[in-house]
């Protein structure tokens, strides 16, 4: 069933992911998938993130393989002032790009890669794969009477959370009355009744509403994307039953669609899937010394710290992060992005460096799914991004989240109040908070009760992800009831 061998009659995909690694990366799962079936592939990046990649990986990996190709289109931003443009764009000006700029280029793709498809023997395209928040290709696909599938990189809650802005607009909490309700308790005020979402508080919805202002971008960009869900031919989600088919029922009443395909976890169902393309699709070059440095050490001993691809914190933040780590006395490896720091170079205070030398390991970035993997990882400091949140849970560890901006608050109090494996730091990070958690989460009860509820969870999500599993299943549906229906 491999794509090695792409015929006239073979199915041809057009993926388009939104262009920022936590949704390249779930979208690439996708693609190996349908690669996997038979499907030609076509994955298209930004112009931008393909350079990026190009430096990443070489352009011999992205040449791609039989039946796997990529390509790209522009996303209409400005060029970035640096000296290798190796570091993540400004997200919401990155939607607002995408959204006013990116249909044509993507339509003349579409019609470039059918004008030459029997020229360069690949089939013409059969079905678009788009992220959810690319919905402007799916007028390009309507116009040429294709299936047109979504993909949700966001977990069911956080999607059901930037559904309901509405709701919370009807309510009169957005936008806040007074910019003093970000830091007068406010935020903490529950919101009840919401269809699909539990025990829920303002803070915990995706960030966009803490604004005074009524016609704040990222609100009305949400609402807009998450209603055009409703249209289309059907969507896929990377979660999986035991986890939140609750919610997802809730997404498919709320869309009228007969279903949500639930494909996850992806980075377990599309690991069998790795060898036959590149492995992965990092934007930036990933230090494997990590896992040599893992080795030897004690099961459950490391804290394994990363905020992801697009968080950034003052420098003041940063010293007290360290602090903490320095002062809770266990091994970590803590990954420092580049441009991890707001408007500045990160500077670690050299008394830190010196009293963790023996004991700390730092580097730009690392293949995060083997990490975590790896036994010696007990703790994950994370942003809870959703990428991040699913990769802790097929790898059985608890986490300390300190969410910056998004869905980030969402999935975060999930994993702290309804999944069990999750303790939150304050936005107003402190280094003694910062070690008393890591000592908690260590050696603690909660902690205890946290690393049971994380094995279990990583039991769940295997059982998903095996081959007669239910990813596998859905997958099998989505195949035959939409992308094959019209082929």
């Amino acid at each position: 069933m491999g794509g090695a061998g792409v015929a006239e009659e073979n199915p041809h995909a057009v993926c388009l992911p939104f262009p920022a690694q936590g949704h390249v990366t779930p979208m690439f799962n996708v693609a190996k998938l349908l690669h996997a079936r038979g499907f030609f592939v076509t994955f298209v990046n930004s112009e931008y993130n393909h350079a990026r990649l190009v430096h990443t990986r070489g352009a011999v990996a992205l040449a791609g393989v039989p039946g796997f190709r990529f390509d790209t289109i522009p996303d209409g931003m400005p060029a970035i002032d640096d000296d290798d443009d190796d570091v993540t764009q400004d997200i919401p000006a990155l939607c607002k790009s995408t959204t006013e700029t990116c249909l044509e280029p993507f339509r003349r793709l579409l019609s470039e890669i059918n004008t030459s498809a029997s020229a360069e023997g690949r089939p013409p395209v059969t079905c678009v794969i788009s992220d959810v928040i690319m919905g402007f290709s799916m007028d390009a696909a309507n116009e040429l009477g294709l299936p047109y599938v979504q993909l949700s990189t966001a977990s069911a809650v956080s999607y059901l959370a930037y559904h309901h802005y509405n709701l919370l607009i009807d309510r009169g909490i957005f936008p806040l009355k007074d910019v003093k309700q970000l830091t007068d308790g406010y935020l903490n005020t529950p919101v009840e009744d919401v269809p699909g979402l539990r025990s829920m508080r303002i803070r915990d919805f995706p960030s966009f509403i803490r604004s005074t202002d009524p016609d704040e971008f990222m609100v009305g960009y949400a609402i807009k994307e998450t209603e055009r869900t409703a249209s289309a031919s059907a969507v896929i989600i990377n979660s999986f039953a035991d986890l939140e088919s609750q919610e997802v029922a809730t997404i498919e009443t709320l869309l009228g669609l007969p279903k949500v395909y639930m494909l996850g976890p992806l980075p377990l169902v599309s690991a069998p899937h790795s060898t036959a393309i590149v492995s992965g699709l990092s934007l930036w070059k990933e230090q494997e010394e990590c896992l040599q440095w893992l080795h030897g050490k004690d099961t459950g001993s490391v804290v394994y710290v990363n905020f992801g691809s697009i968080v950034v914190m003052t420098n003041e933040q940063m010293v007290e992060f360290a602090w903490g780590l320095a002062n809770s006395g266990r091994e970590f490896i803590w990954i420092i992005r580049r441009d991890l720091v707001r408007g500045d170079a990160a500077v670690l205070p050299p008394e830190f460096l010196a009293a963790t030398a023996e004991r700390g390991f730092m580097a730009s970035w690392c293949p995060q799914q083997e990490v975590l993997n790896h036994p010696a990882v007990g703790a994950f400091l994370t942003h809870s991004g959703w990428n991040s949140a699913l990769e802790s849970i097929c790898a059985g560890v608890p986490v300390i989240s300190w969410p910056f901006f998004a869905d980030q608050q969402t999935n975060c109090r999930y994993q702290c109040n309804e999944w069990g494996v999750g303790m939150e730091i304050d936005s107003n990070v402190k280094r003694d908070v910062v070690s008393a958690l890591i000592t908690e989460l260590m050696e603690g009860e909660k902690g205890k009760a946290m690393r049971k509820r994380a094995d279990e969870w990583r039991e769940k999500a295997v059982m998903a992800a095996e081959p007669d599993g239910s990813a596998y299943r859905n997958f099998d549906e989505l195949i035959r009831d939409v992308l094959l229906a019209k082929h």
